[in-house]
């Protein structure tokens, strides 16, 4: 379950003392590394930036700034994924964790049996959804250079009366000759049409 060659880095926020402290130890018996440990939310956003643990145990309630408001923000920034620890089980407060984009939840109290489930679903939800954000952005750039292909070439035609196939030539021409990459081409001719006009 945890690898035995690199332990899964924790930061736990939590801003009570002896909760945080069985937590900690919870998760070091666990056989996670805790790379570090505060007490409010703004401090758990500082840490995460800087330490970007495997996984952020967060309480909901806490000083400064909120639990969920630190999580979203942990999140968006692609920082860590995060695992709320509260005794707060009420549905609004699910849903915000939810919406904040938050991979596991644990009620308080839990046992130690309860993390391993929590980090481990966590941390393979957030490298598939980092690994889809890859995808979708390879697919976003192979779109847009397909389209900057596409005008270039209606360009071709347009201007020099070649046909689809006779533009795409040139195109890819230019591009084996000049060593670059067909957008960079296309990019290369519209931007040249531009200064012209």
């Amino acid at each position: 379950m945890v690898s035995e060659v690199s332990p899964i880095t924790v930061l736990v926020a939590e801003d009570e003392a002896l909760i945080r402290m069985d937590l900690v130890e919870m998760l070091r018996e666990c056989g996670y590394e805790v790379v570090g440990q505060v007490a409010d939310g703004q401090a758990a956003v500082d840490r995460a930036r800087e330490l970007r643990p495997g996984v952020v145990f967060m309480d909901v309630a806490m000083p400064r700034r909120d639990g969920l408001s630190a999580a979203e923000e942990i999140i968006g920034a692609g920082w860590a994924p995060v695992v709320m620890v509260t005794a707060f089980s009420q549905r609004e407060t699910v849903q915000r964790a939810v919406d904040a984009g938050v991979l596991g939840f644990l009620v308080k109290p839990f046992v130690r049996a309860d993390l391993a489930p929590a980090i481990e679903v966590a941390v393979a939800r957030w490298q598939q959804m980092t690994a889809l954000n890859v995808q979708v952005a390879g697919l976003r750039e192979r779109q847009e250079a397909r389209e900057v292909v596409d005008r270039a070439k209606g360009l071709l035609q347009t201007r020099l009366g070649m046909t689809e196939p006779e533009a795409f030539a040139y195109l890819r021409k230019e591009a084996m000759d000049s060593r670059v990459t067909l957008a960079e081409v296309a990019a290369a001719v519209l931007a040249e049409t531009d200064q012209r006009t």
